[in-house]
């Protein structure tokens, strides 16, 4: 009986025993699963904010910076010229009358001096006529003046004759001499016009024009152009050079031209001159340069495209076409600064070479200039920049979800 009675303390006893581990494990599961939960949700919550922390980064931007080349691409600047005469006059008709003939036409080459018409001039030939008989008559009055003059002075030696008539006849023997002057003036003076009827040409040249024909009436005081004469060795050729350029331009410097018509050859240009400033309506510097042209395979008034070899300027710029912004503000290019945030900025283009453009102001050589930036960048926007990427380089992946595979 007594066994009995141990035997039920006994198995109390570990009915107590079991029943405090078991709670004790319980606390512990609890705990333990407390512990589990609350570091899911820490680690959820840490998954999360790196999820919408690479949402943003991924928000900003990616743009890659190259830096601006210095110097220009070329030391070649081509430009358009304009050929002209060295010297081109139009001649007129210095006396009335008609054409009697003409000697030389359209492209004929005369030197100077030599005779490119007649002109027939009836009442100007009268007119000298006229002025060599009132010469005659005005020589005949001054002899008569001059005896006179003689006699009433011997007379006067002797009291025949009162001394203000001997003045008077010493006073009419000089008018007379004036008008005998007078008249040789005059004949001269026609006689000056007689030399007009010869139609010269005035200088070594090309005639370019001939505005007239045999009988037509020239009329003097309306200005009639009879021909045009240019001088055509050497040439001028006019260069309109941009204002860029115009401090690189010398006096004395040479250029090399070529012409449509002779597209297989060259020909060589000095430049003898510059306008000195610069036009407000197209904002070029004119120029003047000199072209031999012996051989008149030049023509006067004639397009040239024209070489000019200048010296490197080093103030030019030259950066990829693709960085080009071109809004309606003008054209711009987007600079990154050192707070990654984006400048706009405003640029005057050079000569464009395809790949490649100059820009001749408006940037900096430090700048860091976006290539190929994005149509919607704007000045202020932050953006990151690319670094240079290796060729087995991937792109980047968004952080794993809490709870599943990457």
């Amino acid at each position: 009986m007594q066994n009995e009675q141990d035997q039920d303390v006994k198995l109390l006893e570990v009915n107590k025993a079991t029943k405090s581990r078991l709670k004790r494990s319980g606390w512990i599961a609890l705990v333990i699963a407390i512990l589990v939960i609350a570091v899911g949700l820490i680690m959820r919550s840490r998954q999360s904010q790196l999820v919408n922390q690479w949402t943003q980064e991924q928000a900003i931007p990616v743009v890659r910076v190259i830096a601006s080349q210095q110097g220009s691409l070329t030391h070649t600047l081509v430009l358009p010229g304009n050929l002209q005469p060295y010297i081109d006059a139009p001649i007129l008709a210095r006396v009335d009358g008609y054409l009697l003939r003409w000697y030389h036409d359209i492209g004929a080459r005369v030197k100077a001096g030599e005779l490119l018409a007649d002109i027939d001039t009836p009442e100007l030939d009268h007119q000298l006529d006229q002025a060599r008989a009132d010469l005659v008559s005005a020589v005949a009055k001054q002899n008569l003046a001059e005896v006179t003059a003689k006699r009433w002075k011997n007379l006067l030696a002797t009291d025949s004759v009162s001394q203000q008539d001997s003045d008077e006849k010493s006073a009419d023997l000089e008018a007379r001499k004036a008008e005998v002057d007078a008249s040789k003036a005059n004949v001269g003076r026609i006689q000056a016009f007689e030399q007009f009827k010869r139609v010269v040409a005035p200088f070594d040249g090309v005639v370019t024009a001939r505005k007239t024909d045999v009988g037509a009436l020239i009329s003097a005081g309306k200005g009639t152009e009879l021909f045009n004469v240019a001088s055509i060795d050497p040439l001028r050729l006019y260069v309109p050079v941009p204002q860029s350029y115009s401090n690189q331009i010398k006096v004395g410097m040479k250029a090399t031209l070529i012409v449509p018509e002779h597209t297989d050859r060259q020909f060589t240009a000095v430049l003898t001159r510059t306008s000195g400033s610069i036009s407000s309506s197209s904002g070029t510097l004119l120029v003047e340069l000199a072209v031999t042209n012996k051989d008149g395979l030049l023509t006067p008034g004639g397009y040239a495209e024209v070489k000019f070899d200048l010296p490197e300027n080093t103030s030019i710029q030259r950066v990829p076409a693709s960085a080009l912004i071109l809004r309606s503000a003008g054209v711009q290019l987007a600079v990154v600064q050192d707070n990654d945030r984006i400048k706009l900025k405003k640029v005057e283009v050079g000569r464009d070479f395809g790949v490649e453009v100059e820009i001749l102001s408006g940037i900096e050589p430090t700048d860091r200039i976006v290539d190929s930036p994005p149509d919607s960048i704007e000045d202020g926007a932050l953006v990151r920049v690319s670094a240079p990427k290796a060729p087995a380089e991937k792109s980047a992946a968004p952080p794993a979800q809490a709870g599943k595979k990457p």
